[in-house]
């Protein structure tokens, strides 16, 4: 453990962003699942109305500064992708 006000600072400052981080990095991944669900289950409404969600909740971390810009155009591109696949 730090002995220097400041760094004990850091310390706390850290575990706070981390735990945040982490509940909006599982919403996305929760997100994303149900989109590859309903592919799975040949629903293409479903998959729409989830991709939609899931656009909405990557776009969100991004802003927040969970996920790098081009990390979470990759991801809403393979999304995408995979919808229309699944639609023709």
């Amino acid at each position: 453990m730090a002995n220097i006000k400041s760094a004990k600072k850091r310390i706390l400052v850290t575990k706070t962003k981390e735990d945040r981080n982490k509940v909006i990095r599982s919403a996305v991944k929760t997100a994303v699942k149900k989109v590859y669900t309903a592919i799975d289950a040949g629903d293409a409404e479903a998959a729409k109305a989830a991709l939609l969600g899931a656009t909405s909740a990557i776009d969100k971390a991004t802003r927040k500064g969970v996920y790098h810009k081009n990390y979470a155009a990759r991801k809403v591109s393979r999304l995408n992708l995979a919808v229309n696949k699944m639609s023709r």
